[in-house]
């Protein structure tokens, strides 16, 4: 299937079900479509080959950061812990021609970063259950390598419940911050190298 016919699909699906679905275990919360660019040329830019993706979901967010690590001879880990989805983002990922370049771990985000290598990773796109970010932080900061990129989705559009790790952000000097008003806001924490 060709790639941005498969995007659309997946943006469309989630658009039309989370319309329908009040439980949030069941909706999609995907990305907007300026998200997914945006991603795209940090990846590229930055030339992240090795992406972390925390919450997965159908996997729409993924498409776009693995469309843009295969340029660059990068790859993505995508990590989601519901099992429903899991299987709904292999089965996306499975059709999309990309998933030579797409690890897809059913996980708890926690407990993969305590076990992932110091410095593994070039860019972390973070859109998962927001009242757990501060508790991972000390793992987030070890994971990223020194140059490397923290982005994080909801930073506008769920500001209040993104502020423990702002203030965490706010108070570390090792990293440069920016509020990005693309999508539902995208907070961008450069790690100095």
């Amino acid at each position: 299937m060709d790639l941005a016919a498969l995007k659309d699909e997946l943006a469309r699906f989630g658009t039309n079900n989370d319309a329908c679905e009040s439980e949030r275990g069941r909706r999609m919360l995907n990305i907007t479509p300026d998200t997914g660019e945006f991603l795209s040329v940090l990846v590229r830019f930055g030339n992240a080959r090795r992406v972390l993706e925390i919450g997965t979901s159908n996997g729409y967010s993924t498409l776009w950061l693995a469309e843009a690590a295969a340029a660059i001879d990068g790859h993505v880990t995508t990590l989601e812990f519901a099992t429903d989805k899991v299987a709904m983002a292999g089965a996306n990922f499975a059709r999309s021609g990309l998933h030579e370049r797409i690890e897809l771990v059913h996980a708890d985000a926690g407990q993969w970063l305590a076990q992932a290598d110091e410095g593994c990773i070039d860019l972390l796109f973070l859109d998962s259950v927001r009242g757990q970010y501060a508790g991972w932080w000390p793992q987030l900061r070890r994971v990223l390598r020194p140059g490397g990129l923290l982005v994080v989705d909801n930073a506008t559009s769920h500001a209040e419940e993104m502020e423990p790790l702002c203030s965490l952000l706010a108070a570390d000097a090792g990293f440069a911050t920016s509020l990005v008003p693309v999508g539902n806001g995208e907070l961008l924490a450069l790690r100095n190298a």
